[in-house]
């Protein structure tokens, strides 16, 4: 199920990215950024555990961010990371942006 992340989801999800960061394949993130940017943020949950999250940032009037996306290893390639984008991307039709960028270090995924 994926849903909008809560307060109660933030250290669970900053040690998904964490998985991600230290290996540096993504960007770490703090856990303050992560607090002021909650609404940003979906979550992928399965059986009451987050299991992934994704965030859409808006930058400017017609151009967003989507950052942070991160799934646990054991549900890598099981569609999760293509939900949350998804989510985020409908998230940016809804708010009428125009273009939607990512900064990755795993660029095949987002072609």
């Amino acid at each position: 199920m994926i849903r909008k992340a809560r307060i109660s989801d933030v250290v669970e999800m900053k040690q998904i990215i964490n998985t991600y960061s230290k290996d540096e394949i993504m960007l770490a993130r703090s856990l303050s950024e992560m607090y002021e940017n909650i609404r940003d943020y979906y979550v992928y949950e399965i059986e009451g555990e987050v299991v992934g999250c994704c965030a859409l940032h808006v930058v400017w009037e017609d151009l967003a961010e989507i950052l942070a996306l991160a799934v646990k290893p054991e549900c890598a390639r099981k569609g999760v990371g293509t939900k949350l984008v998804s989510a985020c991307l409908e998230d940016a039709k809804n708010l009428e942006m125009k273009e939607v960028f990512a900064l990755t270090y795993v660029p095949g995924f987002f072609g």
